[in-house]
């Protein structure tokens, strides 16, 4: 797709394409942390300030990511085109969830007040962690060094050209090449209609509902990619229309009509983690926002409210809800393109044992939760040991490999080294019973280890006596 000079995407234009400007006024700064620094692992400028000062859009752009972002703690990513319209993005880092103040979707103007100073995540100081990301942050551009181009410089060339049809979208974490090319807008779009419900989830839910058939029809009736009943597709939003409407302008709204289906099935989620936040600040219900709102798409909302959480109030919620939710979430990473949710982006070119443990390192500090975490990162707000060791095997590995989520299966993945062999990012397993071992982390060298400490956090640890290693490949 070619990107034209002043718009970003179809939502509308930008105007002064090609600006730019430091996004703390100079003078207000001290650089503290270059480029390429950590052995080539930091891949934007730190500037430190005292917490509180004006972050400014370095460029005219769109937000396409504000929030929570592992090892950023929080983030704001804006894509902008340059004067000769290659795409770009801009990304601030470490700033706290109240000292941001613009929200997904917004459009912005160079200089405009979209932040504040902080010290949140992987900080230890107040800073601002700045990127420069030809090709785009969320659709697969890699950093280079901004100093240059904040002094005045230009953007450089990408090494190969991007097609990515999610720049300009939250739509952008889907990974190009995982759903029929023909629905592959689709998704980038439903996946920008609300904060908390992604492109990359989308698809991993159709694959549960269809295997991406537009013909498919349940023997409850359910019909389409989303198989929507009837009666849901034709039930009012919370803005007034039919969830499924006629997203493809053909005139017909239609549920086996595989545009009108997508757009809907992101409307009708959203619509439905709304409520349940609503739910979950009133007390009456508790759980990952997430799993509730694929929950409540696959039983009904009644069924989350009733239970005061995950289904669990007739069988089928124990035979076909639950097992639906875990199957989503256990798909969605593999939707998901590399970096699109923090600062850890795999190279699928180096040495995989070192990359696990930086991804591992993203999440240090994250609290332990018993039964939290898998390929795609934290579940309700935490790790268990297991949980973390997945979550850092698929990041590290960039999606390729997805352990199961248990240490007893995990032992059986790759194949065993002596301990005095043992390289960071082998797993080193602990507290072997009959069944095997009940405890897992990640080997960084010299006797230690990456693990989710129970009752505590993340953190970087002695190895426990008897442990032994073993080694994954791609």
């Amino acid at each position: 797709m070619a990107a034209m000079s002043g718009t970003v995407n179809e939502a509308g234009s930008i105007l002064g394409a090609g600006r730019h400007q430091y996004p703390i006024a100079p003078g207000a700064f001290t650089v503290t942390d270059g480029f390429g620094a950590r052995g080539g692992t930091h891949m934007g400028v730190d500037l430190a300030a005292p917490a509180g000062t004006p972050i400014y859009a370095a460029a005219d752009g769109l937000v396409v990511a504000s929030g929570a972002a592992s090892g950023f703690g929080d983030w704001v990513v804006i894509d902008s085109l340059d004067a000769s319209g290659r795409r770009y993005s801009t990304v601030y880092g470490h700033m706290y969830e109240t000292g941001i103040f613009v929200h997904t979707g917004d459009i912005v103007q160079m200089g405009q007040h979209i932040a504040d100073v902080g010290s949140n995540g992987e900080s230890s100081g107040p800073h601002l962690h700045f990127e420069l990301v030809p090709g785009g942050r969320l659709t697969g551009g890699h950093q280079v060094d901004p100093m240059p181009w904040l002094a005045g410089g230009t953007i450089p060339a990408p090494s190969t050209p991007y097609c990515e049809n999610g720049f300009g979208t939250a739509g952008g974490n889907l990974a190009s090449g995982k759903v029929p090319p023909e629905l592959e807008i689709w998704y980038r779009r439903a996946g920008s209609l609300c904060p908390e419900i992604s492109a990359s989830l989308l698809a991993a839910q159709a694959q549960a509902e269809s295997g991406f058939r537009s013909d498919a029809v349940s023997p409850d009736g359910a019909q389409g990619i989303a198989q929507f009943m009837p009666g849901t597709a034709k039930a009012l939003a919370p803005d007034g229309q039919p969830y499924v409407i006629d997203a493809d302008g053909d005139g017909v709204a239609s549920a086996l009509e595989p545009a009108d289906a997508i757009i809907g099935q992101g409307r009708y989620m959203c619509a439905i983690a709304k409520t349940i936040e609503g739910w979950e600040s009133d007390g009456k219900v508790s759980g990952d926002l997430t799993a509730l709102t694929i929950a409540a798409y696959n039983a009904g909302e009644g069924a989350v409210l009733a239970s005061g959480g995950m289904p669990n109030q007739i069988a089928r919620h124990f035979t076909e809800t639950r097992p639906y939710v875990a199957r989503i979430l256990a798909a969605e990473p593999g939707f998901r393109s590399l970096g699109s949710e923090g600062r850890f982006q795999a190279d699928e070119t180096a040495e995989l044992g070192p990359q696990i443990v930086a991804a591992g390192q993203q999440w240090l500090g994250t609290p332990y939760v018993f039964g939290g975490g898998g390929p795609g990162g934290p579940t309700d707000g935490g790790f268990d040991e297991a949980g973390f060791t997945a979550a850092a095997v698929f990041a590290g590995s960039g999606s390729t490999i997805s352990l199961p989520r248990t240490a007893e299966q995990q032992w059986e993945q790759g194949s065993e080294v002596s301990l005095l062999s043992a390289k960071p990012g082998d797993l080193v397993f602990g507290s072997f019973g009959v069944r095997g071992p009940a405890d897992v982390g990640v080997y960084t060298g010299s006797g230690r280890m990456l693990h989710a400490e129970s009752g505590g956090k993340v953190a970087e640890v002695p190895l426990s006596n008897g442990m032994k290693a073993r080694r994954l490949s791609r």
